[in-house]
C-alpha cells in the first residue's frame, strides 16, 4: 500500500502480507517466496477526471484522496488491480457480462435452489462500450472466480485455494473462440452443495430464513475487470 504525501510530496509505503501469504510463512519450511506483486486502485474515484480534467482532476486525485490502510485479509484488499499496457490511443476498457439460467435480467442476481435447481450453467464474456473491437493485449486468456466454499463450488473444476474464511478462489481458462469484438467467453456451471437447516437458520436472511444470500466474484486476470454479482439460494426450490 503507498500513498504520496501532499504537504512534502514524499512517498510513503505499507507493505503487509495477507493471510495466506502469512500461513505459508508459518511453516518455516523454505515454501514462503515472494515472487510477484500487483497494485491496486479502489480508492480512486474517476468521476473527477471527467469533472475537472485530466490536469486538475489528477492533482486533486493526489492530493485529496484518502488512502486504505493496508490490509491482511486478501477478499477485501486490491478488488480493482491496475494493469500495464502498451497501446497509448486506449480509450476505453472491456467490462464483463453475465447471461445464463438463473441470471435475472440486469445480470446481477443470479437465483439457484437447494433441492431441485441446484446448478445454473452461466456464461461469463467480455464486452465493450463504443468501441469495435477489445485490444488484443486485453483480452483475458483465463479468469479468477471467488465464491463462498461453505454453499457453492464449480461444477468440475476444483478450488486452487480455499482461504481461512471460506472463500473458495478457482482459475479458469477461457473458451476457444471470441465474441463479435474480439472479446473472450466462459462457460461454467454453479453448484449449490449441501446446506443443512440449522445453516439456513444461521445464514439466511432476517427476513426469510430460506433465503441464503451470497456473492461470486469474476475477474479477468488480463483485463483487471471485475463483475461481482449475488447469489440467492432458495431452500425450497
Amino acid at each position: 500500500m503507498g500513498f504520496l504525501q501532499s504537504d512534502t510530496n514524499n512517498i510513503i509505503l505499507d507493505a503487509v502480507l495477507t493471510n495466506t501469504g502469512r500461513q505459508f510463512l508459518s511453516r518455516n519450511d523454505s515454501s514462503f517466496s515472494i515472487v510477484k506483486f500487483a497494485v491496486g486502485d479502489d480508492e480512486i474515484d474517476y468521476t473527477i477526471i471527467q469533472k475537472y480534467g485530466r490536469t486538475v482532476g489528477k492533482e486533486k486525485i493526489e492530493k485529496n484522496t484518502p488512502i486504505f490502510e493496508a490490509l491482511t485479509n486478501q477478499g477485501l484488499a486490491q478488488k480493482y488491480r491496475c494493469i500495464s499496457v502498451s497501446n497509448p490511443s486506449l480509450l476505453r476498457l472491456p467490462k464483463i457480462t453475465l447471461n445464463g439460467e438463473g441470471v435475472d435480467s440486469t445480470g446481477n442476481l443470479l437465483s439457484i435452489g437447494n433441492t431441485t435447481q441446484k446448478r445454473r450453467t452461466i456464461t461469463v464474456f467480455q464486452d465493450i462500450v463504443n468501441e469495435a473491437s477489445i485490444d488484443v493485449e486485453l483480452r483475458d486468456q483465463a479468469f479468477i472466480i471467488e465464491m463462498n466454499n461453505q454453499f457453492l463450488q464449480l461444477i468440475g473444476s476444483a478450488p486452487d485455494n480455499i482461504d481461512s474464511q471460506q472463500k473458495a478462489t478457482y482459475i479458469v481458462a477461457r473458451d476457444s473462440g471470441e465474441t463479435s469484438v474480439g472479446g473472450s467467453r466462459l462457460t461454467i456451471s454453479i453448484g449449490t452443495k449441501s446446506i443443512t437447516e440449522s445453516q439456513f437458520t444461521v445464514y439466511g436472511a432476517t427476513s426469510n430464513k430460506n433465503l441464503i444470500s451470497t456473492f461470486v466474484k469474476i475477474s479477468g486476470i488480463q483485463s483487471g475487470a471485475v463483475k461481482e454479482f449475488e447469489c440467492q439460494i432458495s431452500k425450497t426450490t
